[in-house]
């Protein structure tokens, strides 16, 4: 059933421009392609694990994952990519490798620490499927469109009704020139890395209870989607990135439906992208259009 399909690619979809909100959200001010940011989504689906089965509240599970792990990448960011990107006529790949190597190491030192065997979530909700005629919806499914609907909700907010959102506009603009007039760019930074590692963290924690499993290479394929999602979306648009997440969603829900094992699900994005690239080279929604 079509309206079926279209929750469904709806719900992954949201899922996915979540976890790449923080690269965007990066890329925006440091022009860094972050793919440790899909660490961050491995390393808040387990530390989120963690507080849950210490605390047995979903909440406080979510509430302090997504802190723990922003301040994370508060810390990645002051004492290794700053440190990189301040120094003169740096070439632009360097960053990129390092955030390669950053990703790696996060997925190892999970397995070291957490062990490599699958940990599951067991979170139950009071009902199974929730049914609308022949339409079949997951309590989960609404769990996770409704916390990514709040999460992008409150992204908005910061970033156009703040100072802070101000700043961070300022500084992804041009931060020479934002430095000085003032703008705290150190704070924008920081600001940049709370947000997206958090978020990265909350739809880590949300596919571990969609799927009740997280695994330490849980980051693996998000990583290259993600950069597929945020190119879409023009990079360093979050606009552009929720309309690409959310259509990357429904394309591969709609090819597994209608045409099968004959094409990989994962290999969508990168599909999508090599048209998308083709017709329109600066991505979905430009900055000047956003």
């Amino acid at each position: 059933m079509l309206l079926q399909q279209i929750i469904n690619g709806i719900m992954m979809g949201s899922v996915y421009a979540l976890t790449a909100m923080g690269a965007t959200l990066v890329y925006g001010i440091l022009r860094i392609l972050d793919i440790a940011n899909a660490g961050a989504y491995a390393v808040g689906a387990y530390l989120g694990w963690y507080i849950y089965k210490v605390t047995g509240n979903l909440f406080i599970a979510f509430i302090f994952s997504m802190i723990l792990t922003g301040l994370i990448g508060v810390i990645i960011q002051k004492f290794i990519y700053y440190p990189i990107i301040s120094k003169p006529n740096i070439i632009p790949i360097v960053p990129l490798i390092t955030s390669v190597g950053l990703f790696t190491l996060t997925g190892d030192l999970i397995r070291l620490i957490a062990g490599p065997s699958v940990k599951n979530y067991n979170f139950k909700f009071e009902t199974d499927v929730i049914k609308f005629g022949k339409i079949i919806i997951k309590p989960e499914w609404i769990f996770v469109l409704l916390l990514t609907a709040a999460l992008l909700a409150l992204l908005w907010y910061v970033l156009n009704k703040t100072k802070l959102g101000l700043a961070w506009k300022a500084t992804a603009i041009d931060a020479e020139m934002a430095k000085a007039m003032g703008v705290n760019i150190n704070m924008s930074m920081a600001l940049s890395y709370i947000l997206g590692y958090g978020f990265a963290a909350a739809a880590g924690i949300m596919v571990g209870i969609l799927y009740n499993s997280i695994v330490p290479a849980m980051g693996d394929v998000p990583s290259y989607k993600m950069l597929a999602i945020i190119v879409l979306g023009g990079l360093g648009n979050p606009i552009g990135t929720v309309v690409a997440g959310l259509l990357i969603g429904l394309a591969e829900t709609m090819s597994a439906v209608y045409i099968g094992s004959f094409m990989p699900r994962d290999a969508i994005a990168f599909i999508f992208l090599i048209i998308v690239l083709i017709v329109k080279p600066e991505g979905l929604i430009t900055k000047k259009s956003a």
